[in-house]
């Protein structure tokens, strides 16, 4: 039947607002990149306290040891929270935390704030809502469950878009799990599949502080724009807080962008003001950062060697941060440097392929293979979805023979049986160098959805530290190890079929998935 149809209202993409870079990049390694914190706020941390992590269950178990651990506050945001078993016992160890915390001698500390999509996380009967409504009725003054609802999402279009299908017009696709000071950053959401067989990217930053007091404020922003779970089921606004899709929507977006860039802005200026007593203190040893003492250790923290760039990117809002930063970052890279760049959805935006093919770097891209597309097997409509992406980067190979930069621009397709593939990032390699400097993690697949219809947030970690470039080195290559280079013979495989109704349907819906 004619399901998409029902997205004719919004098949004219409207025109990117492409920003122009807001600095060149300095010539000095890995300080080159102190540009981004005139946008955003600057964490400088030593490279001890981050860990990269490899594989879903290496995920999940922290999930589980975090949340045990934690003593002041829990803070998850992601698309959506499943159903099975493995998601259960996730939320009984946030109950016996909970529980724990309600039984302690002083008045309970434990705060709890999960951030969801609306239209995600209520699909089904039984869904993310019915998972964690229990822990809401038995601690109603610690649990606070919001769930975002884009603002572009309403009126008759809201009407007659069926569940599953009004996902594509917008979604909270932002996944941070924070734990007192513990923050993993990831692209993977909080199912049983990014639990065991669905290969993503994980980054834990321990005892640090300032990023989770950061993040904390980010999503706790988000959830005051979002619509409120009750014990019943039922969803409200704030109070004093106008409606994401019965609302004037100027008026909504306009209160969204005004509390999300306080968080940055007041992030940023914090970070300036201690940045400038460490710098200039008059006693060198008695520096701001070597007085705040590690909660882990209980010892002096170290001299920064490793610095964390928050990237924000709220189109519906007009916040367009890390669009900024990584067209910057694609534009200047300098002839001989490596970019590795990999998305479990190759659905690049025309600027990004421009500046991929326009610009002096060499670029590895990674993508997944048919048979590990999150799509691959789907029912109806949606099982011709890994074509579309097969018939995407068919274009884009393409277009990289016609100007003949096959060496400069590689793809590679990611295959692995029984397994999925979700890891989306970048790591930036400078010219005559054999690690990376920096690398980007979160949720953003580089694609139109990610800089034009989704709330995201990735941050870029630059390091100066041997060790962590090694860690996130190996990171890179265990991903690439599990892939083919693509050549033209790969689109005439018989897996590489592409049906003309999919040929002819992608141009005008490649922008909802």
């Amino acid at each position: 039947r004619s399901s998409w149809l029902l997205l004719a209202p919004l098949l004219t993409p409207p025109v990117p607002v492409i920003t122009a870079p807001p600095c060149s990049l300095c010539p000095e390694g890995a300080h080159r990149f102190q540009w981004i914190r005139n946008l955003v706020p600057e964490f400088g941390i030593s490279s001890s306290h981050v860990k990269v992590l490899s594989s879903p269950v290496e995920f999940y178990e922290l999930l589980k040891v975090q949340i045990k651990a934690a003593k002041q506050r829990v803070v998850m945001a992601s698309l959506y929270l499943g159903t099975g078993l493995l998601e259960q016992e996730l939320v009984d160890c946030l109950e016996e935390t909970l529980e724990k915390s309600l039984q302690a001698k002083d008045s309970p500390d434990l705060r709890v704030s999960i951030l969801l999509d609306y239209t995600r996380g209520s699909r089904g009967r039984k869904n993310s809502r019915t998972m964690l409504i229990p822990l809401l009725q038995r601690f109603p003054e610690q649990v606070r469950v919001s769930l975002f609802h884009t603002p572009n999402l309403r009126g008759l279009l809201r009407l007659l878009i069926p569940e599953r299908f009004n996902e594509t017009i917008g979604l909270q696709h932002i996944k941070v799990y924070l734990f007192d000071d513990n923050v993993i950053l990831s692209g993977a959401n909080l199912s049983d599949l990014y639990f065991t067989n669905r290969q993503d990217r994980y980054v834990l930053l321990r005892d640090s502080p300032e990023i989770a007091d950061f993040f904390t404020e980010l999503v706790e922003a988000i959830g005051d724009v979002s619509l409120q779970l009750q014990q019943d089921d039922t969803v409200q606004v704030m109070e004093g807080m106008v409606h994401p899709y019965q609302g004037d929507k100027v008026a909504y977006c306009e209160i969204a962008n005004r509390r999300v860039m306080e968080v940055i802005n007041s992030a940023r200026t914090r970070q300036e003001l201690l940045h400038a007593k460490t710098f200039h203190s008059s006693q060198p040893g008695s520096s701001l950062l070597s007085q705040q003492g590690s909660q882990a250790s209980g010892g002096l923290k170290p001299e920064p060697d490793t610095w964390i760039y928050p990237l924000i990117q709220m189109k519906p809002f007009g916040i367009q941060i890390d669009e900024m930063v990584t067209e910057t970052l694609l534009t200047e890279a300098e002839r001989d440097a490596r970019i590795y760049l990999t998305t479990g959805y190759f659905n690049l935006t025309q600027a990004y392929m421009d500046l991929i093919l326009g610009t002096r770097a060499k670029y590895r891209i990674l993508l997944a293979s048919p048979e590990v597309n999150g799509f691959f097997g789907a029912k109806g409509v949606a099982g011709a979805i890994p074509a579309a992406y097969v018939y995407i980067e068919h274009q884009f190979y393409s277009e990289v023979c016609y100007l003949q930069q096959q060496e400069r621009v590689l793809l590679q397709e990611y295959s692995r049986a029984g397994w999925t593939f979700h890891a989306k990032g970048l790591w930036l390699y400078l010219a005559g160098s054999d690690l990376p400097c920096l690398t980007l993690i979160g949720s953003p697949n580089f694609g139109y959805r990610s800089v034009h219809r989704d709330l995201e947030a990735q941050v870029a970690i630059v390091t100066e530290n041997k060790a962590l470039q090694q860690q996130l080195h190996q990171e890179q290559e265990q991903l690439y190890l599990c892939s083919g280079v693509v050549s033209m013979s790969t689109f005439e495989q018989p897996n590489r079929y592409v049906k003309l109704w999919v040929k002819l349907v992608t141009p005008l819906i490649k922008n909802f998935f």
